[in-house]
């Protein structure tokens, strides 16, 4: 069950990490509850798929570990969102 301080941590982190991959990508500000969105999807991309290649980061536990996490994962979204929208 999700409290309602984890859920507030959940979108902080959403936010930055959606921010900064906007800034990595250039030509993508999406506005606040876009970035939260993407942020939060790159989570979940991150947490599936660098596990899954072998890459780990040291403190992944950390919110500082989940912010690069998911910072990492917003950024291949927004590039294949780039690659979609340019077919």
């Amino acid at each position: 069950m999700i409290t309602a301080q984890g859920l507030l941590v959940a979108l902080i982190i959403g936010a930055i990490a959606g921010w900064l991959a906007g800034e990595i990508v250039k030509g993508h500000g999406q506005g606040l509850v876009m970035n939260i969105i993407i942020g939060i999807i790159g989570a979940l991309i991150a947490g599936w798929l660098l596990p899954a290649v072998g890459l780990t980061i040291g403190g992944a536990g950390s919110i500082l570990g989940a912010i690069i996490y998911s910072t990492i994962g917003a950024v291949i979204l927004l590039l294949l969102l780039r690659l979609i929208n340019r077919a």
